[in-house]
């Protein structure tokens, strides 16, 4: 691989690194939002956040150059407040990602804290505990399956991005040229074996993100079904322990 390959790795995981972080300090409140809301806003809300499962990557790409660009709104933004432009940037890619990114992040997270029975953040009321308590020391450590699977998502997918940084971002060497573009670049000028090795990168990536995705799953459903069949076991044993003596206080007839 060439010093340029070896930028476009490091400048992909940087990238990737970044924008989840970012993604889980953003989706964290947003998917806690629409696991817990009742308002008629959520199916706006949730749509809005799932839309780019749905969008070209192209058609996202295209929209936000429109806005970050020096005529659009945000741009506009940007520009008077001394940030300069983003179109083209890395932190461009970022926002871009960011958005893109979204969904992979935000629905796990919401399915964790939708798991939650209300019981138990109920019972964590009624000991005094605030909503910041019951979040952190309640409801976010019950959600870590689902946090685990949000960061890994978010991080691969963000890997793996090609039309919208290819819009926002361009092919600048060492700025905006990642993995996915590297490897279009490699195919566009014949260099077939230079593209491969980033190809075959890819793919054991990809292998070793869906082995880990599927390693982190398995213990807990595990512990969780060790759990209920506990619970099924005490449950039954009380049940025949009452039959077997009807005169146990708590199970003695009137009178």
């Amino acid at each position: 691989m060439t010093s340029a390959d070896w930028t476009a790795v490091r400048l992909t995981a940087e990238l990737a690194a970044l924008t989840t972080l970012l993604l889980l300090l953003v989706g964290m409140p947003v998917a806690w939002w629409l696991a817990r809301t009742r308002s008629a806003l959520k199916p706006l809300v949730a749509s809005v956040v799932a839309m780019p499962l749905v969008l070209p990557p192209s058609v996202l790409g295209f929209y936000l150059l429109l806005l970050m660009g020096p005529q659009g709104p945000v741009g506009q933004l940007t520009q008077a407040l001394g940030l300069g432009r983003l179109p083209f940037t890395f932190a461009g890619l970022v926002v871009a990602s960011v958005i893109y990114s979204m969904p992979f992040v935000v629905q796990p997270l919401q399915q964790a804290f939708e798991a939650i029975p209300e019981r138990v953040l109920e019972a964590a009321s009624t000991l005094r505990a605030s909503p910041w308590d019951r979040f952190f020391t309640v409801a976010l450590p019950l959600a870590r399956p689902g946090l685990l699977t949000a960061s890994v998502l978010g991080f691969a997918h963000t890997v793996g991005e090609f039309g919208v940084v290819l819009m926002m971002g361009g092919n600048i060497p060492g700025q905006t040229r990642v993995l996915s573009v590297a490897i279009y670049g490699h195919v566009e000028a014949l260099e077939f074996e230079a593209a491969h090795r980033l190809a075959a990168g890819m793919v054991a990536f990809a292998m070793v993100v869906l082995v880990a995705l599927y390693m982190l799953n398995r213990p807990t459903g595990r512990a969780a079904e060790a759990r209920l069949a506990d619970r099924a076991g005490r449950a039954g044993r009380a049940s025949r322990a009452g039959r077997a003596d009807p005169g146990a206080p708590g199970r003695q007839g009137p009178g």
